[in-house]
């Protein structure tokens, strides 16, 4: 189904992910510093890691950071300490997405923005001192590793509209991956894919802000 048209007056509040939307991610830089402890290829790395059942349930709080990088240990087939696998864990974030900062700014002053990102604490308590300035535009943020729900699922959708408090069709959610972007199309949202900052200023200006 096409989405409707963005225009002036659709959205009492805006919506975002986090990672490649607000701050960039890289995360050959978590298998280099692996690599490099391990005293492996990073291609051996890369070959193993996968997004599973661990990854999941570390992103929603199910799992504590020691029986992650447990999982890590054995799926990677690497012998590296808790701290080393942190150090790579928290070496992904490369900085803010080139024209984020002013683009918040400016949405921040015309309505109130929250973000919605599938997380982990590790990575909270990292990005919420490296990006504090820029996480300060936020109103309130949507945690799958606090609220125990994560994209697409619509359960995950569901409880953060409730927890904004307008109805979904006056939401705008801004995310990076299609699947997102289509659950939430599907829970009632507006949302956009973001490619780049260009797609988030393009959406502000067809609101009129």
């Amino acid at each position: 189904m096409t989405p409707a048209p963005l225009s002036p007056g659709i959205a009492d509040a805006l919506l975002f992910d986090l990672g490649r939307v607000v701050f960039d991610i890289d995360f050959s830089k978590a298998i280099a510093c692996w690599a490099a402890h391990a005293g492996c290829a990073p291609s051996d790395i890369v070959e193993r890691f996968e997004r599973g059942e661990a990854y999941r349930h570390h992103e929603i709080g199910r799992i504590s950071d020691a029986a992650y990088f447990d999982s890590l240990r054995s799926t990677l087939g690497i012998r590296i300490s808790d701290d080393q696998f942190l150090e790579g864990w928290n070496a992904i974030f490369a900085g803010e997405m080139p024209g984020i900062a002013p683009l918040l700014a400016r949405a921040a002053r015309a309505m109130p923005l929250y973000a919605f990102s599938n997380t982990n604490r590790p990575h909270v308590a990292h990005f919420s001192k490296a990006y504090a300035d820029l996480l300060g535009h936020f109103r309130g943020m949507y945690l799958s590793s606090t609220i125990g729900l994560r994209k697409p699922d619509a359960a995950a959708y569901d409880h953060v509209v409730k927890a904004i408090g307008v109805p979904a069709s006056r939401i705008l959610f801004f995310d990076d991956l299609a699947e997102n972007v289509e659950a939430a199309r599907a829970r009632g949202l507006h949302a956009v894919q973001v490619k780049s900052s260009a797609d988030v200023a393009n959406a502000l200006a067809a609101l009129g802000i």
